[in-house]
């Protein structure tokens, strides 16, 4: 029995005292057949329709002329956020992306090489980004605090996004679940019917944040070439 609604999300799973919870990151392999590698097939068909869509989506934002094949980094973190999303909506599988320490593991250094590229490089194009086109010469000041405090909690905001999303859906599930054994069988049947309903709406905010943190982290580099 859980003591906690929040210890659906503790990594206990262990072997010899070994968490091996983690572990969960890299089982996205394991949906990927051997033969995706070697013959052409629906499957792989249809990955690379949804590349070729991101990959022209992100070529939008991006200066493709400087830095070719860019638009990969971001379409790999799309397929890693997507496949731990969707991995734990399977029961008993650890949701890595329902905890901070994998979330800001993504985005702090991603954010972090952004910022050292665009001051190394691109010096007076981001002191250009403090002050918006327009803005008066008293409010300057503030609006240089104001865009860089925006700028620094950017890595924050972006692993917050993702972990709240997912822990928000999971314990909604969590709870409706552990009412069943106290319904009669007619509310059993509302229940299991709407869980399913939850679960498809699970699985749709696990693609729609997977593309969300894609985009952004996209627009984000866009802000420094």
């Amino acid at each position: 029995m859980m003591t906690n609604l929040f210890s659906i999300f503790d990594p206990s799973t262990n072997i010899f005292n070994m968490s091996i919870n983690w572990l969960s990151t890299t089982l996205g392999i394991m949906f990927i057949p051997m033969m995706f590698w070697f013959i052409p097939n629906r499957y792989m068909y249809m990955w690379n329709l949804i590349f070729n869509k991101l990959h022209l989506e992100f070529k939008i934002l991006l200066n493709q002329d400087k830095m070719k094949g860019y638009t990969f980094l971001f379409i790999t973190l799309f397929c890693l956020v997507l496949f731990n999303n969707f991995l734990g909506l399977f029961p008993h599988i650890f949701t890595s992306t329902s905890h901070m320490i994998m979330t800001l593991s993504l985005s702090l250094p991603m954010w972090l090489s952004f910022m050292l590229f665009g001051w190394i490089n691109n010096s007076q194009n981001m002191f250009s980004h403090l002050i918006p086109q327009g803005t008066p010469p008293i409010l300057m000041p503030f609006m240089v605090l104001i865009e860089t405090i925006s700028n620094i909690i950017r890595p924050g905001t972006l692993a917050i996004r993702l972990t709240a999303n997912m822990i928000a859906g999971h314990l909604l599930m969590n709870l409706l679940g552990s009412t069943g054994t106290k319904m009669s069988n007619y509310l059993m049947i509302i229940l299991i019917f709407t869980q399913f309903l939850l679960l498809t709406l699970e699985l749709a905010v696990s693609i729609i944040q997977s593309y969300v943190i894609a985009i952004l982290s996209t627009l984000y580099s866009s802000e420094v070439n």
